[in-house]
């Protein structure tokens, strides 16, 4: 479930937008921000996440687990979606988990991983922390997650962008995601197509999730 700065390019992105409460502290990571391409009229910048940043990714995936699945999941199944959504640590330090801000607000967050573990965060059961091989498995998508006022503005292209480079990099030649209904728009767009679809039944009512898959061979992916 991807993302230095320089003030003049930064400039145009505008002031923060309101609602965007987490502002990103690139001096306090041995990680700089690199500026990427403009999606439209926001420019956004990418640095992989550390320890220090623990506390605003988790401010940030709270907000938009609460928001962003509305329309998609019922409010139940929204509060027993929190059993198996939020951070595993292990890509912090892993040092595969991108951070994408704008204008100094954190925008978005998501990471790959090259364990077996397909969702969920540290409190989630059936984690595993297997290496995959390269040659056989698919790297995994991990924590996609959007702040609501940056949603739709391409910052879940970035960091779908960044992960699926990293992960080639790395010669795995496909990538596997576990994805929420409210995802399942995206992923369809970024050339994903569904594997299987689950019902996640270790919270008090059941979430419907989404396995996914990418070839990351064929051309354009």
């Amino acid at each position: 479930m991807s993302n230095d700065v320089q003030a003049s390019a930064l400039s145009r992105a505008g002031a923060p937008i309101a609602g965007a409460a987490m502002v990103c502290k690139a001096s306090a990571s041995p990680f700089p921000f690199h500026l990427d391409v403009p999606f439209g009229r926001m420019i956004f910048a990418h640095r992989l996440a550390t320890e220090d940043d623990l506390p605003a990714l988790r401010a940030l995936m709270a907000d938009a687990i609460a928001e962003l699945q509305k329309g998609f999941l019922t409010p139940a199944q929204i509060d027993a979606s929190r059993a198996v959504m939020g951070l595993d640590t292990q890509l912090i330090a892993d040092r595969t988990y991108f951070m994408v801000e704008s204008a100094g607000v954190l925008a978005g967050c998501g990471g790959w991983s090259r364990r077996a573990t397909l969702y969920g965060g540290d409190h989630s059961a059936r984690r595993d922390s297997r290496l995959l091989n390269p040659a056989t498995d698919a790297a995994r998508i991990r924590a996609m997650y959007t702040a609501p006022a940056f949603a739709r503005q391409g910052v879940g292209r970035l960091i779908l962008s960044l992960c699926e480079q990293a992960a080639a990099a790395e010669n795995f030649r496909r990538v596997e995601l576990g994805g929420t209904l409210s995802g399942e728009p995206l992923y369809t767009a970024c050339g994903y197509s569904i594997i299987e679809r689950l019902q996640e039944t270790s919270g008090p009512v059941p979430v419907p999730l989404l396995r996914m898959g990418k070839d990351l061979t064929q051309k354009g992916a």
